[in-house]
């Protein structure tokens, strides 16, 4: 299913969450101005330096470039279906979300999700060589924390093969997403597979933002609808 728009109501323009997609987006043009169509070397040293990679994370785990990687990998992406997907989902759910928690609160609460997710990531696969990027488990964060506070919204879903626009309750539609990145990382864990997606940091990222905004909403960073 493929979101097109939510039945939430925000109160304040999602400043962040706007500065987060330009960031992104920015981030594939300069790949793009490296070369990433033809592939060139610049480019392939850029993604090999800031991607996070868990073999070479674990091994030198007490570098400070090694650290700065679990932020610089958030703004990459391996082309653009991957970035358009990413910002797309990042615009759907992040206003609300960023709504509820203020600015500050949801940048740090973005970042607090991505790391989280990179941690799950590489401990569920440590001896893993491939170049990790994207935006996605900080963005899945922002799926968990909307599965919290707005467990009644709709969200007006593309369904191929089924129904051409179709609203579907939010939870349905979050819960059905975590369930098919679990099954997915089950699936790889049991063959053994290595890279492509990193299924592991979407679950991982979703259990982080639900967790994150429940202890949020316990310490009252959550303003009131």
């Amino acid at each position: 299913m493929i979101p097109l728009a939510d039945t939430a109501k925000q109160k304040r323009t999602p400043v962040v969450t706007m500065v987060l997609v330009a960031a992104n987006l920015c981030a594939f043009g300069w790949e793009l101005w490296l070369g990433f169509d033809g592939g060139s070397k610049l480019q392939a040293s850029v993604i090999e330096t800031h991607a996070l990679v868990a073999q070479r994370a674990i091994a030198q785990w007490d570098s400070v470039g090694q650290w700065q990687t679990v932020v610089t990998h958030m703004f990459l992406h391996g082309g653009w279906a991957h970035l358009l997907g990413n910002v797309w989902f990042l615009w759907i759910f992040g206003g609300n979300v960023e709504d509820r928690l203020g600015a500050f609160k949801f940048l740090l609460f973005y970042l607090l999700a991505g790391f989280v997710a990179a941690v799950v990531q590489v401990a569920v696969d440590p001896g893993s060589a491939v170049p990790m990027i994207g935006a996605s488990g900080a963005i899945s964060g922002i799926l968990g924390a909307y599965l919290i506070l707005f467990p009644t919204a709709w969200v007006w879903s593309l369904v191929p093969w089924i129904v051409p626009i179709l609203p579907v309750p939010a939870v349905v539609f979050l819960v059905l997403w975590f369930t098919v990145q679990t099954f997915n990382g089950l699936g790889a864990l049991a063959v053994g597979a290595t890279g492509g997606v990193a299924w592991w940091a979407h679950a991982g990222g979703f259990a982080a933002g639900v967790a994150l905004i429940v202890w949020a909403k316990r310490a009252r960073w959550v303003r009131k609808k």
